[in-house]
């Protein structure tokens, strides 16, 4: 892997639950020369599944993993994020701040004390789901 041309992605794997039981993220490492950072994963056998990992690696390595991937029926998403917030919803209570590791969810302004997103810092741990009494974060797989 070359220092010049290293990028990183996040990735959203969605798994049909007859793909739960193949060593991917293994075969991402070994064959694919990608260093891997998985920040949330359900895959189950019993039901449908998704992993959220940052992949780290050479471009041509990358696109080449992600076509590899897909050949078992998982579903890349590179585009969307796993947790997101509808706005009209959120009354800056304050509630999820604490909860946030990355400063995600942060108060910019103390004068206005609006809670802000920051959708680029989410490293989709969804410990803010649960503590909005307002349901104004979603996970969206």
């Amino acid at each position: 892997m070359s220092d010049l041309t290293t990028v990183t992605k996040k990735l959203l794997l969605y798994f049909p639950k007859c793909e739960t039981e193949k060593p991917i993220v293994y075969h991402l490492v070994k064959d694919y020369d990608l260093l891997v950072n998985i920040f949330r994963a359900k895959v189950t056998p019993e039901e449908d599944g998704y992993l959220v990992l940052d992949v780290t690696g050479n471009a041509a390595d990358i696109e080449r993993a992600i076509a590899w991937v897909t050949t078992f029926n998982v579903r890349v998403d590179e585009a969307n994020k796993g947790v997101s917030r509808t706005e009209d919803s959120c009354t800056s209570c304050g509630n999820c701040l604490t909860h946030c590791p990355t400063d995600a969810l942060a108060v910019h302004d103390r004068r206005t004390m609006q809670v802000v997103f920051d959708s680029g810092l989410c490293i989709e741990c969804l410990s803010c789901i649960p503590v909005c009494p307002f349901g104004a974060l979603r996970a969206t797989f």
